[in-house]
């Protein structure tokens, strides 16, 4: 007799922007017409740049033409795009063979599916609060987690656990408080993995973002984290490829665990990619090609800039009614602290209900997010103006 897996018991029943759009809606219905400023979902708005629109045709036209046209690819990626992203990592002075690398269709996969290659019921490290995929994905499998307080009075900084854990998840910067591990912070959780034989799965979707050269975008930066750690990366927020669909793992020949000899657990990842992946689309791994050439890159910058100005524009609006803002300056997030008094439900219906503007609440992200919002600079220009001005005008603190 088949039963379910009653993990599923032990997670949120909904994603926690369920209630959000609940909320909405019921805002919605009791209003209609009423125009609403969206600063919660991080989905990004700006049109593909061009020259990664001209390789996204190209992959197209290539299906065209029998002498062109491919059907599965490689599970493991196009070749060429593996060595373009090793090449991409070689001039940040960064050694990654194209064998190391693994392209997958965004990094939200991976990061829920990356811990299928260790043992059932390990011990898992995640950051309160973090992004839900690490925690959900993990009590799903039956592992065990431990939290991480990242919290105000450090900076929102993680530490390494106090016990032995097996598996550590780290995000830089920092989905939802916007924070960045400074290398001093990431040369800790390196040495930490190093004596307990531990894995860091460093999610660094984000790291694009980080304008200033002192602070780490990739977990190699590290001497010696080759061999402790697994980095995940993606187009869909440095391109704009949220539909689209693209990204990466980096699984180094020197990782190690406890048990396991050089090169195996990339071996495993292999094994599970072939297993149960058929690859990434053939189209959109044209488009990423493009998004890591030259001009590729300038373009994609651009667009950085773009949603890092409408941060810089929420950021000082929320200060000018005496808002307390963290994040913004080198991700795509803010983390606002709730005026006093309010839960951060409470905060939220406040700005749906006068200021007509949605916002994530913090507590959706765990235990150490209440009392906090997650803004997202994700939008036109215009209508970042427009939240922040109606926010500006009805907001009283």
């Amino acid at each position: 007799m088949a039963t379910f897996n009653p993990h599923f018991k032990k997670i949120p029943k909904g994603y926690f922007t369920a209630e959000v759009f609940k909320r909405t809606k019921a805002f919605l219905d009791s209003h209609p017409g009423t125009e609403l400023h969206k600063l919660g979902v991080g989905n990004t708005t700006e049109p593909l740049a061009p020259s990664v629109i001209a390789g996204l045709r190209r992959g197209v036209e290539k299906l065209a033409s029998a002498e062109t046209y491919s059907g599965y690819g490689d599970e493991q990626g196009d070749a060429r795009l593996r060595k373009a992203i090793s090449e991409w990592y070689g001039k940040r002075g960064i050694d990654i063979d194209a064998t190391e690398v693994f392209v997958s269709d965004g990094a939200k996969s991976d990061c829920a599916n990356i811990a299928s290659i260790f043992r059932a019921r390990s011990v898992i490290a995640i950051a309160d609060p973090v992004y839900p995929v690490y925690r959900d994905s993990n009590i799903l499998t039956g592992n065990r987690i431990v939290y991480m307080p990242v919290i105000e009075k450090n900076g929102f900084a993680a530490t390494p656990p106090k016990e032995k854990v097996d598996i550590i998840f780290l995000c830089s910067p920092n989905n939802p408080t916007g924070a960045i591990a400074t290398r001093r912070e990431l040369k800790e959780f390196v040495a930490y993995a190093k004596k307990y034989k531990a894995v860091i799965v460093f999610d660094a979707a984000y790291s694009e973002y980080i304008s200033d050269a002192k602070l780490p975008k990739s977990i190699y930066e590290i001497e010696g984290a080759e061999s402790c750690a697994i980095e995940i990366q993606s187009f869909s927020k440095s391109a704009g490829f949220t539909g689209v669909r693209l990204g990466w793992s980096i699984v180094p020949m020197a990782l190690r665990c406890e048990n396991s000899a050089r090169g195996e657990l990339n071996q495993h990842w292999n094994r599970r990619q072939t297993t149960m992946f058929n690859g990434a689309s053939n189209i959109a791994q044209e488009g990423g090609l493009s998004i890591l050439s030259q001009i590729g890159q300038k373009e994609t910058h651009a667009q950085i800039a773009y949603y890092m100005k409408n941060a810089e524009i929420i950021r000082k609006g929320l200060e000018a009614v005496g808002m307390t803002v963290f994040g913004g300056i080198h991700a795509p997030y803010l983390w606002v602290k709730c005026p006093k008094g309010l839960s951060s439900w409470e905060f939220f219906d406040t700005l749906l209900e006068k200021a007509h503007v949605i916002t994530i609440p913090g507590s959706g992200f765990g235990k150490n997010g209440e009392g906090y919002m997650r803004l997202s600079a994700c939008d036109h220009r215009e209508n970042i103006e427009k939240a922040v001005r109606s926010i500006r005008d009805t907001i009283t603190l």
